[in-house]
């Protein structure tokens, strides 16, 4: 469903970002990415989605390469940014009809799942209200909702639970689990270690570019016998090695 080969991404041409990243993502499962920030989690999300250009290496999403067939690969998936400050000029009713449009949902279908969508987060009493009104969460929930309206088979939501509600929150994870249901893929960042523990079937970790663990939470409870929680685990396999002094 969605393959990453090898792939690199240095802003400066020193330093990768990104360090030789290669990951498969199956169909029907929810994979965590987890990492500090500045691991890297956003750069990679931002090169699947086509944001940003790999220095090395290549994307594909159900068989399509964001850099060769960007087009088609783009009409797989959607994303949820890490910053929801977008179109803010926009009315909530406007940007929902401009993300339909993008993606040619008919509008008998687009319709109804703004009816719905915007229902289920509580957005429907704010929708003729311009985005730059929103708080925070207003404008995280927005954004969800504009990137679940045409329905993809690949999602991509970059820190997607921050600033939303409990019940808004519980809502989104339910819609991750009936998509994964449905054979479907969800890729997920965050550093909320107790969300990835509860939703994920694999977790990927991710630090300083490089990804050090992929796996099930079982796999890394496991690897790990010696500690009780993803928590140490996470803070075993992320840590500062210890700084050693010559005399």
């Amino acid at each position: 469903m969605l393959v990453l080969k090898n792939v690199t991404k240095s802003y400066d041409g020193n330093k990768n970002a990104v360090d030789n990243l290669s990951l498969e993502i199956k169909a029907g499962e929810i994979f965590g990415f987890l990492g500090p920030n500045g691991a890297g989690k956003t750069t990679a999300l931002k090169m699947i989605a086509g944001i940003l250009q790999p220095t090395a290496g290549d994307i594909f999403l159900r068989g399509y390469s964001i850099l060769s067939q960007p087009l088609e690969a783009k009409k797989q998936f959607s994303f949820v940014s890490d910053n929801p400050n977008v179109f803010l000029r926009f009315k909530g009713i406007e940007y929902l009809k401009f993300m339909a449009d993008i993606y040619e949902v008919d509008p008998s279908v687009r319709e109804d799942r703004v009816r719905a969508l915007s229902n289920e987060f509580a957005m429907t009493d704010v929708l003729n209200d311009p985005i730059s009104s929103y708080s925070h969460g207003m404008r995280q929930k927005i954004v969800i909702i504009g990137a679940l309206i045409h329905d993809p088979p690949v999602w991509l939501l970059d820190e997607p639970m921050t600033g939303l509600d409990p019940k808004s929150s519980f809502n989104l994870k339910n819609r991750m689990h009936a998509h994964t249901a449905a054979n479907q893929t969800v890729l997920f960042s965050t550093h909320v270690l107790e969300v990835a523990e509860k939703i994920c079937d694999r977790v990927g970790i991710i630090d300083k570019g490089r990804l050090i663990f992929v796996g099930t939470i079982a796999e890394m409870a496991e690897h790990f016998k010696e500690h009780k929680s993803l928590e140490e685990m996470f803070l075993e396999l992320t840590e500062e090695e210890s700084p050693t002094f010559e005399e």
